[in-house]
């Protein structure tokens, strides 16, 4: 490098400019250690880039990210639109610290009409459409499809059991007796008249209800009139199921077929928006999202990129309802296009029902975004009473506390939820299988130190100059002064002086509301009763103890149903099931000969020579 080149800021940027031609494409900002500070996108890159290295003019923010560039990247493109396709990926994939980021991330359930077998079944569906049948979604959350499905049965009488139990069955289920199934599997319906309810379950989900109501009135008034009361009776039973779906939904608008209604709100440095999900002119659910911001970003920057994001790994719409302008409305509707495969229309509507679904929209993230203002607060003040009653140096942004859970030191689990300003960190708690082979069955202190010392060694390795925000502030451990002693030797070990540690014991006949605290080098002390820092450590370590037993009940199921057939090489999940449904033991299937193993479906003649040997020729 020559000397007195500068090594961070608008210069740095501006060496680049001189390489670079005005061809479409995508851009990262890194910093000195090499971590992607921005990804942005651009139709001409020399033009974009050239306004970064401009010495003033620029909003705080920026400014800031600017002084950390050390180092740039480039990916040209043929086209502004894959430039935005790529800028969206790389986005969710680097998480930088200056972009606006969607945090959460999950998929969206549907409900699936599976068509793999005579007698479809009806179900909530997950993750990708691989199973044959017809989907219907995105609904904004389980309980959403939960409901609409409960209704559906009540309305349709379609199966919800699986194939295996729909072929094992020798009389109804319970589901029969309350009115929820026609009962195809004992034959009470034949395959002509379930399909028929199977297309009107279909033509609900699509939104052609009237014809399907009006057609249910009337034979209802038919079977009345042939005094066929406990038909009518049913009949009626399902128009009201019918409607109860439709009441559910809320706003069901007429003139919005296929729709995302998308209303952002900013205040205090936050930003909320809310999803309503229209589908065959039905509100399936609604669901509000938080996307990382800063104070100095306006709402079209924020919306244009939640819509790339949002919509990176999910199917767009034929609209999309928005409540403020995006930067490049065009450019997003094509780009969205392009990933539908059919056209996608973005609109701002300024009046008339697509405005009031907005406005309904607006209220929502309004609220929602009051309801979490709101909730910072006050668990700001509880991190502030944290602070002050253990003389930390600083507010916590992160609290780690720990907690093991085993049965006479079978089946071991060791524990870590987290903690911060936004309360309870879920995507960063982390189970810890105990390994030590060594250790004593039930030694807490054992199972304590070997889980710290991979959590610490990790953070070590991983980032050694304590820079990211996976270094705790705080950890609070589940023991007293045995459990604190343990803790102070591993960090002393580690070399780790500047991470605080408390020990929270239950106190004097093990009483909730009498917990001592213990800290090295110093007298145990405890809390007043009523004081709500004391409730909000209380919180953290029965989460803690919560995410502990639910960790070691799963390993404890998972070792209940293991058998020898797990060790076998080559005996995944679907043949381990084959043999089991075929020999109904695993020590049936050890003890079976060559021929009997090749006669099970699934498994080829290497593979039943293989189990064979496993069993036989040990030792």
């Amino acid at each position: 490098m020559v000397e007195n080149q500068p090594q961070t800021g608008h210069e740095v940027i501006q060496a680049y400019v001189r390489k670079l031609d005005n061809s479409p494409g995508v851009y990262r900002m890194l910093d000195a250690q090499s971590r992607v500070l921005y990804v942005g996108k651009a139709r001409a890159l020399k033009r974009r880039v050239s306004n970064y290295a401009k010495p003033a003019g620029h909003s705080p923010r920026i400014a800031r990210m600017i002084r950390e560039t050390a180092s740039m990247m480039f990916l040209t493109t043929r086209t502004e639109t894959e430039a935005l396709l790529l800028e969206q990926n790389l986005i969710k994939q680097l998480k930088p610290r200056y972009n606006v980021l969607l945090r959460d991330d999950k998929s969206f359930p549907n409900i699936l009409v599976a068509k793999d077998h005579p007698y479809p079944q009806i179900k909530k569906h997950r993750g990708a459409k691989k199973q044959k049948g017809s989907y219907f979604g995105p609904f904004a959350s389980a309980g959403a499809v939960n409901r609409t499905l409960n209704q559906l049965q009540k309305v349709f009488l379609l199966r919800n059991c699986t194939d295996a139990s729909f072929e094992s069955r020798t009389r109804p289920c319970l589901l029969y007796q309350i009115k929820r199934c026609s009962a195809p599997c004992v034959g009470y319906i034949s395959e002509a008249d379930y399909a028929a309810s199977v297309r009107d379950a279909e033509r609900f989900l699509k939104g052609d209800s009237k014809d399907l109501q009006e057609r249910l009135a009337a034979q209802m008034q038919e079977a009345s009139a042939a005094m066929e009361f406990e038909r009518a009776a049913a009949l009626r039973d399902r128009i009201r199921a019918l409607t109860a779906v439709q009441s559910a939904q809320g706003i069901n608008p007429r003139g919005v077929t296929e729709a995302d209604v998308i209303a952002l709100h900013m205040e205090g440095g936050q930003a909320c928006v809310q999803v309503f999900f229209i589908r065959a002119n039905q509100n399936w659910g609604n669901r509000d999202f938080y996307p990382r911001v800063g104070p100095d970003i306006d709402e079209p920057e924020v919306l244009e990129a939640f819509l790339g994001q949002f919509y990176d790994q999910k199917e767009p719409p034929r609209q999309v309802i928005l409540s403020h302008p995006v930067e490049n409305t065009d450019l997003m509707a094509d780009a969205l296009s392009q990933k539908r495969g059919r056209k996608v229309e973005i609109v701002v509507p300024q009046r008339g029902e697509k405005a009031e679904l907005v406005d309904s929209a607006l209220r929502n993230a309004r609220e929602s975004l009051g309801r979490r203002l709101a909730e910072g607060q006050a668990q700001a003040k509880l991190l502030d009473g944290l602070t002050e009653a253990f003389d930390l140096d600083g507010r916590p942004s992160r609290i780690e506390v720990y907690d093991n859970s085993h049965i006479q030191g079978a089946h071991a689990v060791g524990a870590m939820i987290v903690a911060g300003p936004e309360g309870f960190m879920k995507s960063q708690y982390r189970k810890f299988n105990i390994r030590g082979d060594s250790l004593t069955p039930g030694d807490d202190f054992g199972m304590m130190k070997e889980v710290l010392t991979r959590r610490f060694q990790r953070l070590l390795k991983e980032d050694p100059d304590r820079e990211s925000e996976a270094w705790p502030d705080l950890l609070l451990i589940d023991g007293g002064a045995g459990q604190v002693s343990a803790v102070a030797e591993i960090m002393e070990e580690l070399g780790i002086d500047d991470v605080p540690f408390i020990g929270v014991a239950k106190g004097i006949d093990r009483d909730q509301g009498k917990e001592e605290f213990y800290r090295p080098g110093k007298p145990a002390f405890a809390l007043k009763r009523n004081d709500p820092v004391l409730y909000f450590i209380q919180r953290m370590r029965d989460e803690a103890h919560r995410f502990a037993i639910g960790a070691h009940r799963q390993k404890r199921a998972k070792a209940v149903s293991a058998t020898p057939l797990d060790e076998v090489p080559g005996v995944g999940a679907t043949r381990k099931r084959a043999l089991l449904n075929h020999f109904g033991s695993a020590k049936a299937v050890s003890r079976a000969n060559l021929a009997d193993l090749k006669a099970v479906e699934g498994i080829s003649d290497q593979m039943a020579e293989t189990i064979y040997a496993f069993f036989h020729e040990r030792g």
